[in-house]
């Protein structure tokens, strides 16, 4: 048995879109999988289709982590079952796209829990018996949009900024440690994404998007490889080389063009 074969992995927002995919890439690996977000019925349904295809144990936890107690209770409940968690996928996140002052502050800090302190919150509750035990590691689902100041969805950017920087700063603190740490960074993504973060409305400007498949292997793989940064894609890889030659007023003002929406 390999020693994937033997890792417990756990994925945050694993419904849909990206964290779906990438349940289906660990599962394939012979993993057993802890599947967390807020839609039981659709957890179950992926579960079962895990169960049968890979013939891997899958355990259903529905918790929303906009709550500020949910990493807590993530926490507790896998330590009283017993659960030690190997792998951690830091996949649950949402976007608002609509000027800062436009959008319910409520609901712009609920994007703060989610995206930043949810994933450092269950960061620092599972990283140190990885850590004793020298095996697993964190794959956190970051974004070309971490590269980028963005107005129009001014808080979103501003969080997987964030997410690039903890990534790229722990995996340096934990080399030699045995443990792999990556950042997965994808552009436009055939998600659910687009749906919440604006509605019904389009951008002015539309763009291609990879599929959440390609994307999830992509990064699965990449984290495999221990690729501390993974961006999928040549123009998402191009745009983030054309950020360091571009003076920045350039940038804020291409990026906020980018994310108008049609009224």
């Amino acid at each position: 048995m390999s020693a994937a074969n033997s890792e417990t992995v756990l994925i945050t927002g694993a419904s849909s879109g990206i964290g779906l995919e990438l349940a289906k890439c660990f599962a394939a690996d012979g993993c057993r999988l802890i599947l967390v977000a807020r839609n039981t019925a659709a957890l179950e349904r992926l579960a079962g289709e895990l169960r049968q295809k890979n013939k891997i144990e899958a355990i259903v936890l529905t918790a929303d982590l906009s709550l500020a107690e949910t990493p807590g209770r993530i926490f507790e409940e896998l330590r009283t079952a017993k659960i030690t968690v190997n792998v951690l996928v830091n996949n649950a996140g949402f976007g608002l796209q609509t000027e800062f002052t436009e959008s319910p502050l409520q609901r712009q800090l609920e994007m703060l829990q989610v995206n930043i302190t949810a994933l450092t919150e269950l960061t620092g509750l599972f990283l140190p018996n990885m850590i004793k035990c020298r095996r697993g590691g964190i794959l956190n689902v970051g974004s070309v949009a971490g590269f980028l100041p963005g107005p129009n969805m001014a808080v979103y950017y501003a969080t997987k900024a964030y997410v690039l920087s903890f990534t790229e700063a722990l995996a340096e603190e934990l080399a030699g440690s045995g443990l792999k740490v990556s950042v997965l960074c994808p552009g436009p993504t055939a998600t659910n994404f687009s749906q919440v973060a604006r509605g019904q409305k389009l951008r002015r400007i539309q763009t291609s998007k990879m599929s959440a498949e390609i994307v999830a292997k992509h990064g699965h793989q990449a984290y495999r490889n221990e690729k501390v940064v993974d961006v999928p894609g040549l123009v998402n890889r191009f745009l983030i080389f054309l950020t360091r030659i571009l003076p920045r007023w350039f940038i804020r003002k291409a990026v906020r063009s980018f994310n108008k929406i049609e009224e």
